[in-house]
């Protein structure tokens, strides 16, 4: 699901940065459609790959990785929109300042997804 995200943040970025001024929704369509698609493609395989533990519920340890990685993606995203408002006093333009909180958005997520792949190879 890291590689999802990464991969997709890239093409939401790619489109951003070819040209800033278009509407919002030519950016986000696209995005939310692979993210969509890519997840249920990744989560199937994985369910197909390993059975038993796709219905199993996350056990303590997952559970407190989860957590802390959670509070650590909430960081990232409360920087992220603090400076997406600092960018919009700079430059106030509405597009841009949705366009960086998106990119908030990806980074929070990205900082869950590394956060809980460290934290669980440092406990194993």
């Amino acid at each position: 699901m890291m590689a999802v995200m990464l991969l997709s943040g890239l093409l939401y970025f790619n489109t951003v940065s070819a040209d800033p001024g278009a509407p919002v929704a030519v950016a986000l369509v696209p995005y939310v459609l692979v993210v969509v698609v890519a997840s249920v493609v990744v989560q199937v395989m994985l369910a197909m790959a390993a059975p038993r533990e796709a219905n199993s519920a996350a056990d303590e340890r997952e559970r407190l990785v989860a957590d802390r990685a959670g509070r650590w993606s909430g960081t990232v995203l409360a920087v992220g929109v603090v400076l997406a408002g600092g960018a919009y006093l700079w430059m106030p333009n509405g597009n841009m300042l949705f366009h960086h909180a998106m990119f908030a958005l990806i980074a929070a997520q990205l900082a869950d997804y590394a956060g809980q792949v460290y934290l669980l190879r440092r406990t194993v």
